[in-house]
């Protein structure tokens, strides 16, 4: 058997680049004459916004910090161990730049086994053991805590979970066996799978209190003097700490039902994560510790050598990275200021959109509009929603009111936007009426303003090319719901310059939205792939194959939503719309389904009823359908269906629509939902050998987003 610090030292030489953790320890006498106290403190030498993690090398320092609070604790020279981080940060987990290099299943076992060995140190010193969460704590550094005897949390803390299995992963150095054994499965649950496969939600301090994590919680400013003054207080007997007693009965089974019907609702059984998770959840029921920590082990090791957590890794990196940096964005010192904003049109997303730019940037924003009375709509939603801020202390009265007084409607464009410096319009998907808009603003607009389009799908260079000045024209595509979805489509039209260009990377900035480079070609990126997805499972239901046969065919993908519901959203107005443009530009590869246009014609808001409350067909869509005699099983829909997709892509990287097949899971991830456990489309083609099949290569090189040969 390998010793820890061997198993460390092995992993530590595969870890090259590792950002060291240091574990600091200090002696001083605790209040209240309570005693001799050894802090550790884990800190990487690096302020706030490099966090730190816990690498192999960052384990063994811990582990050494442990070798002497141990003895010191057995020769009775210390009363208590504490452990804290440095200013903003406990610890944000392992380091997950290390686990991409691995290539075998015995380093990857080595890192769970390792963590292990290391933090259960803290359960069994000789004296109580006390975790400090002072700041941002995740994974890992969560678990440190879990594996001492008490805990207190800063109400300041800004950050709490157990993110693993949204990236892929399970809570691996104790999270899944001493939550649950802690504060109830329910709960436990609650943390490890909703919150992950909800976006990694976060818990703050209070919250971290009131699930039972935490013993205490204490204001930010004087959080350690206040903790340490408690931990006094406890090893005095003068506090006692009250646990509720853990119901291991039927709440428990439960519990683990229910985490599975939310993994089920989020990933179709898609993704192994979030199942292995609760396996070794429900197994710890029975309350034997190192029974689960070497099942945490396994499924870490696992998970590690799959494609799952690659690709996780994959899309944290293009969202948290590239999708700061975008390929391709001009300097950003040719951007120019924005001070006020125009807004053509006042529909909803028109609305939508002024609201946006007035929160983020908090400069006078004008909307106009054909009548008055829509422009009076357009400024009371504006109005309603910040209302609705208001009532949820989101903003107070007096920012409120400043917003509000910031918007304003008029139906003159030459009153609205004489001093605009950046005019965008969301006015009706016709490219007649969009050129038209444009003339008219271009008249009354200062020379200097940015003319932005939020069109989906129609060309920008088309829509500028009657103007005296086209290069300050370019394409801005927001996602619906835009105050939700991250992406925006930046589209640099044929004579768009680098200044308008500039601008819009500084707007969308402004704007915290994901922005990416795009060229002006028919429906641009999330639409173009979109419409063809849609449209060859469209085109199997025109051919006979049962629409829940089509519709089931890809949950192996785990979207957020099957197709069909997806076109509800969309309105199928606008799908038939997107798909009538691609069938103009590329007639071989896009169809226009009969059926879809028989929907849309019938006024139909979808092909779904909900009356039982499960989506069911539309029995009047149902008898506008007319299908052929060609039935496909769900396999044969799904190769299809895939195949299409592949070739799309394939196409659209030959034509230099964006940089690179990264851009293409960015935009899918941050603007249609896309898995983040798929890192997009390109991985998942990539794995299923779809991509070799219809193009005769990879769209990734093999270890980007995969295991390394």
């Amino acid at each position: 058997m390998s010793t820890t610090a061997e198993l460390l030292k092995g992993a530590a030489e595969l870890f090259p680049g590792e950002v060291v953790t240091s574990a600091h320890v200090r002696h001083f006498d605790l209040p209240l004459g309570a005693g001799r106290f050894a802090l550790v403190t884990l800190d990487n030498g690096h302020d706030h916004t490099k966090p730190t993690t816990l690498g192999p090398q960052s384990l063994a320092n811990i582990d050494a910090a442990l070798d002497q609070v141990e003895k010191e604790a057995a020769d009775g020279d210390i009363v208590g161990v504490g452990v804290t981080g440095k200013p903003f940060i406990f610890a944000v987990g392992a380091d997950l730049k290390g686990v991409e290099l691995l290539k075998r299943h015995e380093d990857a076992l080595a890192i769970g086994k390792g963590g292990h060995d290391v933090l259960k140190r803290l359960a069994n010193l000789a004296v109580p053991s006390f975790a400090y969460y002072n700041g941002a704590a995740m994974g890992g550094g969560v678990e440190i805590g879990l594996h001492c005897t008490y805990r207190t949390v800063s109400a300041a803390l800004p950050a709490f979970s157990l993110p693993e299995v949204f990236l892929g992963l399970v809570p691996g150095w104790g999270g899944c066996t001493l939550l649950p054994n802690l504060i109830g499965a329910d709960k436990a649950v609650s943390v490890i799978i909703e919150n992950s496969l909800n976006q990694n939600r976060q818990l703050k301090g209070k919250q971290v209190l009131e699930l039972g994590i935490a013993d205490a919680i204490f204001e930010g400013a004087d959080f350690l003097e206040q903790s340490l003054l408690w931990t006094a207080s406890v090893l005095k007997g003068e506090i006692t700490v009250e646990r509720p007693l853990i119901d291991r009965g039927e709440a428990w089974d439960q519990a683990v039902a229910k985490g599975r019907f939310i993994a089920d609702g989020k990933v179709h059984g898609a993704a192994p994560a979030a199942y292995r998770a609760l396996d070794i959840i429900a197994a710890a029921k029975n309350g034997d510790l190192q029974q689960g920590y070497d099942a945490e082990d396994q499924a870490l090791a696992d998970l590690i050598m799959g494609g799952e957590l690659r690709s996780g890794i994959y899309a944290f990196n293009l969202v948290q990275k590239r999708g700061k940096r975008p390929a391709g964005a001009p300097d950003k010192s040719l951007a120019r200021p924005v001070t006020k904003v125009g807004v053509v049109g006042a529909g909803l997303m028109a609305s939508q959109l002024a609201l946006l730019f007035l929160r983020r940037l908090e400069v006078p924003v004008v909307l106009t509009d054909i009548d008055q009375e829509r422009v009076d709509k357009g400024v009371g939603y504006v109005h309603a929603e910040i209302d609705k801020l208001l009532g949820k202390g989101r903003v107070n009265q007096d920012k409120a009111n400043r917003l509000k007084a910031l918007v304003t409607g008029v139906l003159d464009k030459a009153e609205g936007f004489a001093d605009a410096d950046f005019v965008i319009e969301a006015v009706f998907e016709e490219m007649g009426v969009k050129q038209k808009v444009f003339a008219e603003v271009e008249a009354v607009a200062p020379a200097h303003a940015i003319l932005a389009t939020n069109t989906s799908s129609l060309s920008v260079s088309e829509m500028a090319s009657k103007l005296k000045h086209p290069e300050r024209v370019v394409g801005f595509h927001f996602f619906n719901p835009v105050a939700i979805l991250p992406l925006l489509e930046i589209v640099r039209g044929e004579q768009t310059d680098e200044a308008a260009l500039a601008t819009a990377f500084g707007v969308a900035k402004k704007l915290k939205k994901t922005a990416v480079l795009v060229k002006d070609a028919p429906a641009f990126v999330v639409n173009r792939i979109l419409t063809r997805f849609m449209g060859e499972i469209q085109n199997v239901i025109d051919e006979g194959t049962p629409v829940a046969v089509a519709e089931k065919a890809v949950e192996p993908l785990g979207l957020p939503m099957s197709p069909l519901v997806l076109l509800e959203l969309v309105g199928p107005a606008i799908g038939l719309h997107v798909s009538e443009t691609l069938n103009r530009a590329f007639p071989e590869r896009f169809t226009v389904s009969p059926n879809l246009k028989a929907v849309v014609e019938a006024g139909k808001r979808g092909f779904y009823v909900y009356d039982s409350g499960k989506p069911e067909l539309d029995p009047e869509v149902a008898a506008l359908l007319k299908q052929g005699d060609s039935v496909l099983t769900e396999e044969q829909v799904r190769d299809r269906v895939l195949d299409a997709v592949a070739q799309e892509i394939g196409l659209m990287l030959d034509e230099g629509v964006v940089a690179e097949a990264q851009d293409v899971d960015l935009c899918l991830i941050t603007g249609a939902g896309w898995p983040f456990h798929l890192g997009g489309i390109t991985p998942y083609l990539d794995r299923e050998g779809v991509s070799e099949r219809v193009n005769g290569k990879r769209f990734l090189e093999a270890g980007v987003a995969s295991v390394p040969a």
